[in-house]
């Protein structure tokens, strides 16, 4: 049960913030308990305080909340109406303000992982999971909260994500719902927009991840150039206590000179002056096998998850382990059963013929390391590639998946991958441009893309199939409509083509 707050306690708090530029509510209304803080006209209840916020925000919905017991609104302007109202500089700023009191700085009462970068994030997120869970399990303690861009756990929900870091009420949500249900510890992804526009302002990590930097979301609705983004990505040293920085990665002098003085810094890589570094890497038939020297873990590890750039990504799980003091143990036996849904999931026809790989690789970073892999693992197999983008945001990635797959497919899809509001036909078009050698289709059935790359092509393959992994819902117009997931449909056209090859 939260500890509820009157409005005064909220007009305090946004005077000392010094966001506060007017308010009109008087001293009978300042003392009025706030049932409910949100910005949301279905949540409402109670006592409530609304905030106008949001791109798509309507006059209307202000309206109606003070219908529906809404004591006063908070915004950047004033409307068309005598209620009770709190004008702020920066209505953003006054929702992490107002959100901590509201959720009694529930942030601050859990042990915080945070992760971010162009590449690994979620594996990473998936490999501290699988390691703390050891732990906590072994202590007798609930297993930890996760907040990914593949599913969200805070001990009351389980839900797939549809965003990396979701908006400041609903992730001080997560976090209340973790401390109700006695959980300690919760990992989450942190993305460079999260970082940018303060989703995660006011928040202290106990430890946090800088993996890699690419150009990536770079767009007229996310960060306009590479410089915004990397600043952004770069945000996170300002709020953690001890920050760990990948040295294998490009621009990471860079990264290493910003942190340094901001917090604690632990590097991770395949340098012998890295606090943490990878000595040799082999696989084997059962795992990826790597040996590794720092002042806490030392000898082989392994991990099963498919790809040898995973490597990097236990890497810094384990130094984001070693500044949270986990045991060896934990760590050798969270990496060894570590698995992320919808990623690297490999599936295999029964004749061996066709290999089929589905996994989130959706930028640049993430299609190299995947086709290098490839290669690598499946010497001698042609190579088919499913994509798509999605709509709206992320630009580059066109050209980018366009050239990486066209340069290292022997055939390539473009599909459907939550459009949104942009036609289809329009994003199929910009990524084809890029695609000058491979042979290729456009076929917004995502699902009959599947099936041919299956049932049709001939020889020995391999078919990577990105973008989507085990999500069930497709972005089409504004809203999410339900889809069988990429591992339904594989699994569905291996059959058949057993059924048709035995």
């Amino acid at each position: 049960m939260l500890a509820l707050h009157t409005l005064q306690e909220y007009i305090d708090a946004l005077r000392e913030a010094r966001l506060l530029t007017e308010s009109t509510v008087d001293e009978k209304t300042a003392q009025t308990t706030i049932d409910c803080f949100t910005y949301d006209t279905r949540e409402l209840s109670g006592a409530s305080l609304f905030l106008c916020k949001g791109a798509h925000f309507k006059e209307e919905y202000l309206h109606e909340a003070l219908k529906n017991g809404a004591a006063a609104y908070v915004s950047e302007r004033a409307y068309d109406t005598d209620a009770p109202r709190l004008l702020v500089s920066d209505v953003r700023y006054a929702l992490v303000v107002l959100g901590r009191l509201y959720y009694n700085n529930v942030t601050d009462k859990l042990v915080t992982v945070g992760i971010t970068g162009t590449k690994g994030k979620s594996t990473t997120a998936y490999y501290m999971r699988y390691i703390l869970n050891d732990y906590l399990t072994a202590q007798g303690k609930p297993e930890c909260a996760i907040i990914s861009s593949i599913d969200t756990y805070d001990g009351v929900t389980t839900e797939e994500s549809h965003i990396t870091t979701p908006e400041v009420l609903e992730l001080y949500r997560h976090f209340q719902n973790a401390l109700d249900s006695g959980i300690t510890h919760l990992v989450m992804e942190v993305s460079s927009q999260a970082l940018k526009v303060g989703r995660v302002r006011g928040m202290t990590f106990d430890v946090a991840s800088f993996l890699n930097i690419g150009e990536d979301h770079i767009s007229p609705i996310e960060h306009p150039d590479f410089e915004d983004y990397f600043a952004s990505k770069l945000l996170i040293f300002n709020q953690c206590r001890v920050g760990c920085v990948n040295t294998d990665a490009e621009h990471s002098s860079r990264a290493l000179g910003y942190a340094n003085g901001l917090c604690k810094v632990v590097t991770f890589g395949s340098h012998k002056g890295d606090t943490l570094y990878c000595e040799r890497m082999e696989k084997r038939g059962d795992g990826i096998y790597f040996t590794v020297r720092s002042p806490k873990y030392n000898g082989e590890f392994s991990i099963t998850m498919p790809g040898l750039f995973n490597v990097q990504n236990a890497l810094a799980a384990m130094a984001m382990c070693m500044a949270l003091d986990i045991p060896e143990e934990s760590v050798h036996r969270g990496l060894r059963v570590a698995r992320a849904s919808g990623r690297m999931q490999v599936y295999e026809s029964r004749d061996k013929q066709v290999v089929v790989v589905v996994d989130y690789a959706h930028n640049r970073m993430s299609f190299d390391a995947l086709f290098r892999s490839t290669r690598a693992e499946y010497p001698g197999r042609s190579i088919i590639s499913i994509f798509g983008c999605p709509g709206s945001h992320a630009l580059q990635r066109r050209k980018d998946l366009g050239e990486v797959s066209g340069d290292n497919s022997d055939y390539v899809y473009i599909t459907e991958e939550d459009s949104g509001e942009e036609p289809f036909e329009q994003i199929a078009a910009d990524i084809e441009k890029h695609i000058i050698f491979a042979p290729h289709l456009i076929l917004e059935d995502r699902g009959e893309c599947i099936r041919r790359a299956i049932c049709e092509h001939k020889g020995p393959r391999v078919i990577l199939l990105t973008g989507k992994g085990e999500e069930e819902y497709m972005k089409r117009g504004s809203e999410f409509v339900p889809v069988p997931s990429d591992v339904a449909l594989t699994l569905k056209y291996l059959e058949l083509y057993n059924q048709t090859h035995a």
